[in-house]
């Protein structure tokens, strides 16, 4: 086990530099480094606790070892209960602290746009992009998280071939931002007559909804064009240009949106997804600079990964970055996940905190 002494001391020492920081009368007058400060100073507050109570039970071990060499036989016998029971609290608090001493994604609690796409598989892929779709909107909704959509393709077999929405509420970001990647489904497609299993995919993408003080966008690099809705909404959307496309020259990424009947909504609407993917292209640079220890810690979350399969004939989904596996896919396509996001947070989180372990000389 690793000894937490040192850290523990850095934290308290942390936490002493933000309580003095707030303190300080001049901090009121700048709002927005107040919340910062706080908002650090609360995060601290559950590590604080549990390597408090570490080094109290760490000290209780060592006065219950030196009460093993008493001539008492009583008090041995005390000393040996002490011991174990101090034990297994410092076991479980030295788990907890590595847990929070993994490092926090700033983006955790934002709200995200989720976007799916029909991979290989035709029509089959379309109609998995729609059970997926509403597999997340019905989790969504059991959260109270609100789905707004953005923009919606259908296929001409009843799927999605593209859908794009925004997904507000608590924590969003964080709980989904690892069904990141190429999902795949082995089922037999209701148009199969003869029984056999089909493999297709969909294409997931998480990305955390960026505001403008996240992302600096320069007008000039953006072409701006407006033209005539192709898709459902009733006449007036279909008869006005009130579609429209932004291109983003330096990156050349696109973005159409035409569900809103306002040509300015229909733009306020691409311009969050631009800033979104913006934010995601620079996450993604980020990561890929770090991609030996970040794949050591929870696998690269590059989009080519096939992260999961979603096998019908057996029941059941396995997620291949975590290597977890559960028999009870008719209930996650219901939208009840929370089992199985526990289960890959779980398992990439341990992967995290191993990888801390090692760096800690443990």
């Amino acid at each position: 086990m690793a000894d937490w002494t040192e850290q523990i001391r850095r934290a308290e020492a942390r936490a002493d530099e933000l309580g003095e920081r707030l303190a300080d009368p001049a901090l009121a007058k700048q709002p927005s480094e107040l919340a910062t400060v706080g908002k650090e100073l609360a995060d601290l507050r559950p590590l604080l606790e549990a390597g408090r109570a570490w080094l109290a039970a760490a000290q209780l071990i060592s006065d219950a070892k030196e009460m093993l060499g008493e001539d008492d036989a009583e008090l041995r016998e005390l000393a040996e209960v002490e011991l174990a029971e101090q034990e297994a609290q410092k076991d479980e608090l030295e788990a907890e602290i590595r847990r929070l001493l993994v490092p926090k994604d700033p983006n955790d609690e934002k709200d995200a746009i989720l976007e799916l796409r029909a991979g290989t598989g035709g029509d089959e892929a379309a109609l998995f992009a729609g059970d997926l779709f509403r597999m997340y909107a019905r989790y969504a909704e059991g959260r109270r998280w609100k789905v707004e959509p953005i923009s919606i393709s259908e296929s001409t077999g009843g799927g999605l071939k593209e859908t794009i929405v925004s997904v507000a509420g608590k924590g969003v970001y964080g709980r989904l931002k690892l069904e990141k990647g190429v999902h795949r489904v082995q089922r037999v497609p209701s148009t199969e007559s003869q029984g056999r299993i089909h493999t297709s995919t969909v294409t997931v993408a998480i990305m955390p909804e960026a505001e403008e003080v996240d992302v600096e966008v320069n007008p000039a690099e953006l072409r701006i064009d407006v033209f005539r809705s192709s898709g459902p909404g009733g006449q007036s959307v279909n008869t006005t240009d009130s579609a429209v496309r932004i291109t983003h020259e330096p990156t050349g990424l696109v973005v159409i949106c035409q569900d809103e009947k306002s040509q300015h909504k229909n733009k306020a609407k691409a311009m969050k997804v631009l800033r979104s993917r913006l934010l995601d292209a620079e996450l993604d640079r980020q990561q890929s600079e770090r991609a030996t220890e970040r794949r050591a810690q929870v696998g690269s979350g590059e989009r080519s990964e096939k992260i999961r399969t979603y096998n019908f004939p057996q029941n059941r989904v396995t997620d291949h970055r975590a290597g977890f596996t559960m028999h009870k896919l008719e209930g996650c396509m219901e939208g009840e996940l929370d089992e199985l996001l526990d289960g890959v947070h779980g398992a990439l989180a341990e992967q995290a905190e191993a990888a801390l372990d090692t760096g800690s000389g443990s």
